[in-house]
Parts: C-alpha cells; structure tokens; sequence
C-alpha cells in the first residue's frame, strides 16, 4: 500500500491536519462488521443503518465528536443455558467510525428488530448561510456627518 508524504503541505498549510486523518482512515483495512447502509433520505438529511441483530439498546453505544460518528457494540456475558453447535449469528463486539461533514450532526437514534437507525442532518449556521445584500441607490454619507456636503468647483 502507498503511503502519503503530507509534509510538505504541513510546511505551508495550516488546519489540514484534519485531511490527513482522513486520508489515513480511509486507507485502513475495511471491517465488514456489522454490515451497513447510508441513504440520503433528503436534500440535507441522511440515514444511516446497521444491522446490530443481538444487540440491545444497552449494548450500542453512539459517541458524535470533532465531526466523527462513533457506533461501539458490546455484548454483556450471558449465562448459557445449551451448548452452542453451531454460531452463525455474530456477537462479537464492534467499533465502526464515520467521518462526518462540516455542520452534520445526529438528529437520533431508534433500534427495530436488529437494525439501528441513526438520523443524520446537515445544519448551517446562519452566519455561513449565503445573504442577499441591498444596492441602494442614493448617494452614500458619511457616519458622523447629517448632510452630504457639496463639493465646490
């Protein structure tokens, strides 16, 4: 696998350490455990969904910080009543992070009959909203004086 010499743009860059991380992650091994999907469910609005069969709502844990999704499973021991001879259904614990955009943020979570949903939405501030700014027409004065004064020729 190649690696990346970010060096150089951490000479003359700063803030893109951020993109490295993200870089890195993405060439790390793929985990296909547990599988899942991520639907765009509107303009501004996603899902995603994991199939967590086995898992309780006390057993799943969700940790949104510094714009990464953490999704943590562990399964408490249960005593077991018969001897298993065959395990298809896995138990085994679980970490799976997203990277999250600027500005998403988790909107919920529900868990039904082994998938867990957790609602996504994108929401910008209105400070980085685009704004219509007003041409007026008339002619600009001066904060401290009342009256435009003519100039004379």
């Amino acid at each position: 696998m190649n690696a990346f010499d970010f060096a150089p743009l951490f000479r003359t860059a700063i803030g893109f350490d951020r993109l490295a991380r993200m870089v890195d992650a993405a060439q790390q091994p793929d985990v296909s455990y547990p599988p899942y999907n991520i639907e765009k469910t509107g303009d501004d609005s996603y899902r995603l969904t994991m199939a967590v069969a086995g898992f309780g709502p006390d057993d799943i844990e969700l940790i949104a910080k510094d714009n990464t999704l953490v999704v943590a499973g562990r399964v408490k021991a249960e005593a077991t009543k018969a001897e298993v001879l065959y395990r298809g259904i896995a138990g085994r614990a679980f970490e799976r992070k997203f990277v999250l955009a600027d500005h998403v943020v988790v909107d919920g979570a529900d868990l039904q009959n082994g998938l867990l949903h957790v609602a996504l939405k994108r929401v910008v501030p209105e400070s980085l909203k685009p704004r219509r700014i007003a041409i007026g027409g008339a002619t600009p004065t001066l904060a401290n004086d009342s009256q435009p004064t003519a100039v004379a020729a």
